[in-house]
Order: C-alpha cells, then structure tokens, then sequence
C-alpha cells in the first residue's frame, strides 16, 4: 500500500510540475505573442508613416534630375550642368541651418502632441515659422552676397559661375517659400500625418515640370529664359506648395494643427530649446558633407577618374537611402510621441521595429546593389570593362555591403532625434570622421596599396564602429532621460 501510495504521490507531484510548466510555458508563449503583435502594429505604423516620407525625399531629388534633364538639351548644355552642378552644392550647404530647426521642431511638436497638448502644438508651429522666416531673410541676403566667393571656392570657372548665379540668385531670394515647405512637412511629420505633405509635393513637382518647360524653353508667348528659366520654375512650383500648406493648416484638418494669422513675439525659451535640440543635428549633417569632401579631396590625390566613379556612386546612393532615411525620420516621429506621452516602454517598441524595418529594406537593397553592379553601371552610360566602369563597380559593390550597416545606424539615431538626444550622434560622428575615416582611408590606400579601393573601404569601416558606438549609447537609455526632461 505505501509504496503505492507513495507512486500516487509522485505522480501527482509529477502533474502539478508538469502543469506548472505548462502554465508557465503558455504564459512565455503569450508573452512573445504580445510582443510579436506589438512588434507588427508599431511596424506598421512605422510603414505607414515612412513610405510617404520615402516619396516626399524622391520627389525632392527629382526636382534636381528635372532641371537638369531640361537643361542638358540646350546647346550649351556642358556650361549650363556645371554651373547647376556646383550651385546645387551650395544650396545644400545652406540649407544644413533649415534641416537642424526642422529636426528640433518635429521633436518637440511629437512629444507635446504624445502628451495631448495641442495648444503648445500650435504654438510651436506659430513659433517655428517666425523663425523659418527670419533664418530665411538672413540665409537669402548672407548667400547672395556670398554666392560668387563660393562658387570660385568650388572651383567654378567664369562661366560657370556667371550661368550658376543666373540660378542661385532667384532660389536665394526666395528660399523662404522652400524653407517653409520643408517646416510644414516636418512638422504634420510630427503629428503623424505625412500623406497630405506627398500629395502637396507632387502636385509642386507637376507644376515644377510645365513651369521649366514654358520658361527654359519659351513657350506660350513667354521667351526662353534657360538657366533662369529654371530658376524661376522651381520658384513657382515652391510658392504654388508653400501656398498649399499654409491653406491646409489654417484650415486646421490635419492632427488639430491650426495656423493662425498673426505675429507674436519670439518665445526665447522655445527658440533655445530648438536651437539646443536642432544645432547638434545641423552641425551632424554638416560634418557629413565635409567627409565627402575629405573622401573627394583623397580620391583626387590619387587618380582624378576615381573622382567621377565617386560621383556616379553617390548619386545611386541618394536614391538608395531614401527608404531608410524615410523610416528614420518615422522612427523620431513615433518615438517623441510617446515619449511625450511617457511611455518609454512604447519608445522602446519602436526603437526594435525601427532596427528590423530598417536594417531588413536597407539590407534587401545592398544584396539588389551587389548582384546587379554591372547593369547598374551601364545605367549610367559608363562602359564596365572602362577604367571609369571598373572603379564605379568597385565603389558600387562597397556601397551595397555597407547599406546595412548604414540601415541600423540610421535607425537608432531616429530614436535619439525623437528624444531630442542630437549631442549623442553628433559626438560619435564627429570621433568617428577625426579619428577613423580620413586616417583609415590613408591607411587602407597607401599602407596596405589598396588604392582607390581603400578609401572607399574607410566608409564602412568607419560606419561599422560608428554604429556598435551608437548602439551602446542607446543601450544606456539616456537618450529616455533627456525625453523626458525636454
């Protein structure tokens, strides 16, 4: 009977065990359940927001592409692309100020409009376009006058500069109407709405295509005006969208966002805040640029062809990273929101579906960029078997493998802007180009004799530490505290 007993005993000991682990393993099952489910509506709303974003970005490259496809049929067309050429890098050297503001915008509209405080919302909107304005007034005046000095820095001959200022002069003058376009994007950005700011801009990049037609060319009555007829095209399609959104706000449809009618005096701690939360990631995107530059001016040292292999490789990459720059810019957009609602746990679930999202389109591309490198090439008029040919696919190839990379950095920096964190990614970006890029390019291209290979070897390498850099810094969580504090 005892041991009988006993065997019973064991046996139900053995169940309730048993049923334990089942309770507990149902409850694990749950768990990843809910965080699969969570996982895939934060993805999706990451989707929702960053494919419009990706069409926005598209669209303002296409503006570029539309000048200088109209441009490129007239007769002294090689003149007319250079001088657009070095004139469209200046444009974005002085737009790094508007991208910092827009960057401090769109995180403090995402978290007041997490929290629910649509007041402060429109404040802020109110607020931010005094000061696009007056960034405006001073970048058109400071640019025309410098315009000249810089196109001679860059190396522009005299009649390269002469056609160049025919264009930059009228942008310059009314950068205002594009600044504004980029605020009121970024800032319904901000509240979650990106559809209408697409809609808006393709409706600009259809206005852009008749105006350049009619102005470049002459049409309708109108003379041809040819380089500033592209300049004066631009500028309509800009004053046609900038029109557009201003209606749009005042009518207060999108997220509660009201713009009102009416001057107010600078709120200075406002203005600070942005300026302590967009400056950082101004001077990130500046510090960008100059890496180019540096990567350029190396390239040159070595062989001059490399230079243009360089070009028509960055010119893929625009295209390239649009997807994940679209979902970086969502990943601040959702994270700001809740963390302005304080729910860092939610921060932290768009942290993880911005990382998969991200690196899993941004790793899709760089397989296409590898397997189709020689196509790709040829797309661009360049034979492969060239010297030019076989230095593009070199760079290409180097390019797809760093796109995933680039994906998970991109990635977790959505989450620093969103916090209003830019210091971190600047501090690590700045380290990271002094200490790494320029003097592992070196390295690579002399010490170890792998030329023009090397330098462009020193883009990964640096991207790869800049990225571990980054995640450890995400991993520490203040980027939560100073969310929480803004």
């Amino acid at each position: 009977m005892f041991p009988r007993d006993g065997y019973e005993g064991d046996e139900i000991i053995c169940a309730r065990k048993m049923l334990a682990r089942l309770l507990a393993h149902g409850r694990l099952i749950g768990y990843f359940g809910t965080l699969v489910s969570e996982s895939t509506s934060v993805m999706r709303r990451l989707v929702d927001l960053a494919a419009p974003i990706a069409g926005i970005n598209v669209l303002g490259v296409l503006a570029l592409v539309i000048d200088t496809a109209m441009l490129g049929r007239l007769d002294n067309a090689e003149v007319l692309l250079t001088a657009l050429g070095f004139a469209a890098q200046i444009v974005l050297v002085l737009m790094v100020a508007m991208l910092g503001l827009c960057v401090g915008t769109v995180s403090v509209v995402a978290r007041a409009f997490g929290a629910g405080k649509q007041g402060h919302v429109n404040h802020v909107l109110l607020q931010a376009t005094i000061l696009t304005v007056l960034l405006s007034v001073v970048v058109g005046v400071s640019g025309n006058i410098a315009a000249p000095w810089m196109m001679y820095a860059l190396g522009a001959s005299e009649a390269s500069t002469t056609s160049g200022l025919e264009y930059l002069r009228p942008l310059l003058s009314g950068v205002g109407l594009h600044y504004l376009m980029i605020l009121y994007a970024a800032i319904m950005r901000g509240v979650g709405n990106t559809r209408i700011a697409l809609l808006v801009s393709l409706f600009c990049t259809a206005v852009n295509v008749v105006a350049n037609y009619v102005l470049i060319y002459g049409a309708w009555g109108l003379p041809a005006l040819g380089m500033r007829g592209a300049a004066y095209g631009t500028l309509l399609s800009q004053a046609v969208g900038a029109g557009l959104f201003i209606y749009i706000l005042h009518k207060g449809t999108v997220g509660g966002l009201q713009m009102r009618f009416r001057l107010e005096p600078i709120d200075r701690a406002l203005a600070s805040l942005l300026f302590r939360v967009g400056s950082p990631a101004a001077l990130d995107i500046l510090l960008v640029n100059l890496n180019f530059l540096a990567i350029v001016r190396m390239l040159g040292w070595f062989d001059e062809i490399t230079v243009a292999a360089h070009g028509i490789g960055l010119r893929l990459q625009s295209m390239a990273f649009v997807p994940g720059l679209g979902i970086a810019h969502a990943t601040a957009a959702l994270s700001g929101q809740a963390l302005g609602a304080g729910d860092i746990s939610g921060a932290h679930s768009v942290a993880r579906a911005s990382k998969y999202l991200c690196i899993g389109v941004m790793t899709f591309l760089g397989l296409l960029i590898i397997f189709a490198v020689e196509p790709i090439t040829a797309l661009f008029d360049v034979d492969p078997q060239s010297k030019l040919g076989k230095y593009t696919m070199t760079w290409i190839g180097i390019l797809g493998y760093t796109m995933p990379i680039v994906g998970w950095y991109i990635s977790v920096v959505g989450v620093l802007q969103g916090a209003g964190d830019t210091a971190t990614s600047l501090r690590i970006n700045f380290y990271t180009s002094v200490t790494l890029l320029v003097p592992s390019g070196i390295f690579f291209a002399y010490v170890l004799d792998l030329g023009a290979t090397g330098i462009w070897l020193s883009l990964p390498f640096a991207a790869a530490v800049r990225t571990v850099w980054v995640e450890i810094a995400f991993r520490r969580g203040r980027w939560a505290e100073v969310g929480s504090m803004l």
